[in-house]
């Protein structure tokens, strides 16, 4: 909103405001705020669910330090959420849909991580929303991100044009204006289900490819397979964002690390001029969504200074489901959605870990009679736990690889 008041002030030659048409500015104050808004914020919060007596009922699972837990304040993710949508109002071009589209998913699953932890709290029921309807909301988010990424004409790519050359069936460019470089390049908006992949030559792939076995004219019904894997993949790392919420600041250091990685590749996929220079997508009107990300990160580290051990709240599902989701959106968005298995390693280990664990029990016990474990306990951190590890120390040896994992994935953009 400031954005577009000092837009104005600038047709009135008012001093300074100039400077908010600087995406640096605007992404490092939304930095700052998100900051300041999770840090005085918070301690409000704390002090209000602690008064409320809004505690986390903690589960005996014979844990070292479990029974210290018990009535420590919860829902702590209204912080997070709070940090996330004030400066991006405040700062970002709102009219961009990168941007309504990560507000709509910042809401929707803190809403459902809402109801989760409010039965828990306030209706005295462990088991919390039912698993039925958490999934549900998911899939809800997933088709209409998916739509929109895939129907909406703003969502492009900018496509150089060599001579004559013709564009792909499942290729369509939105406008007949084309920009040309200094360098007498020639580049167009074009729409197209396109993604990056790693390691190989031109760092692209397209979705219709999948279905193009199937004869002309099957690159129309890309959009149901495309809807289907953003799904699949919003499903996946709220989900496992939410398995991996279980130590203090665990999964809130590990999503400020991720959050970094996205801006990087949100910041030169969004600049014409490093998209050129790496050889990568260009993806216009993208930059916008780095002052979201710097909003996000600001929250997650914010909210870090209560949620480190031993930690003051917990950010409950309503923290936890809007991280992974968050992430998993802006992944897709900026399309390094295949590089997720990489920056998102620790997430989609603590899946893997509940996964195993639990066929490996049901296979065993069908042919032994008696079921039998992999891991001590899972998630992945609780083995840990079980072996005596400290967990202070294990969150912070997960957040190291998943800084290894975002060095990785961001080292990507030059591998071929």
């Amino acid at each position: 909103m400031l954005y577009y008041l000092f837009n104005y002030l600038k047709t009135l030659n008012f001093s300074g405001s100039g400077m908010f048409q600087f995406i640096t500015f605007r992404i490092t104050m939304a930095l700052l705020l998100s900051l300041v808004i999770s840090l005085l914020l918070g301690k409000s919060i704390v002090r209000f669910l602690q008064r409320k007596q809004i505690g986390e009922t903690i589960r005996d699972l014979g844990l070292a330090g479990e029974n210290t837990k018990k009535g420590t304040p919860t829902m702590g993710g209204l912080i997070i959420l709070s940090a996330i949508v004030i400066p991006t109002l405040l700062f970002a071009q709102i009219k961009t849909v990168y941007i309504w589209l990560m507000l709509l998913c910042t809401v929707w699953l803190g809403l459902i991580g809402f109801l989760d932890d409010y039965i828990k709290v306030f209706k005295k029921n462990k088991e919390g929303l039912a698993g039925k309807f958490k999934v549900l909301g998911q899939i809800g988010l997933g088709i209409i991100i998916g739509s929109t990424l895939y129907f909406n004409e703003n969502v492009v790519i900018s496509r150089e044009i060599i001579g004559a050359k013709k564009l792909a069936p499942y290729e369509r460019m939105i406008s007949s204006s084309e920009r040309v470089t200094k360098d007498g390049h020639r580049f167009a908006d074009v729409k197209t289900p396109i993604t990056t992949i790693p390691f190989v030559k031109n760092h692209e792939f397209n979705y219709a490819k999948l279905i193009s076995w199937m004869g002309p004219g099957a690159e129309k019904y890309t959009y149901i397979l495309y809807i289907f894997i953003v799904i699949v993949i919003i499903t996946a790392v709220s989900n496992g964002a939410n398995l991996t919420d279980g130590l203090d600041g665990l999964a809130t250091g590990v999503s400020a690390v991720i959050g970094v990685c996205l801006g990087v590749f949100a910041y030169v996929s969004g600049n014409i001029q490093f998209a050129e220079y790496l050889n990568i997508m260009y993806i216009p009107n993208l930059g916008e969504l780095s002052i979201f990300i710097a909003a996000f990160v600001g929250a997650c580290v914010g909210f870090l200074w209560y949620n480190a051990y031993p930690a003051q709240v917990f950010m409950g599902d309503t923290g936890s489901l809007a991280l992974g989701g968050i992430i998993a959106s802006l992944a897709i968005i900026v399309r390094k959605e295949l590089l997720i298995p990489i920056f998102c390693g620790v997430f989609l280990v603590e899946n893997l870990s509940v996964v195993l664990q639990v066929s490996y029990f049901k296979y065993t016990k069908k042919k032994y009679g008696e079921g039998r474990r992999i891991f001590k306990m899972s998630p992945l951190h609780h083995h840990y736990q079980k072996l005596g590890y400290h967990e202070s120390k294990i969150a912070v040896r997960f957040w190291i690889v998943t800084i290894m994992c975002a060095v990785v994935a961001i080292a990507t953009l030059k591998m071929r």
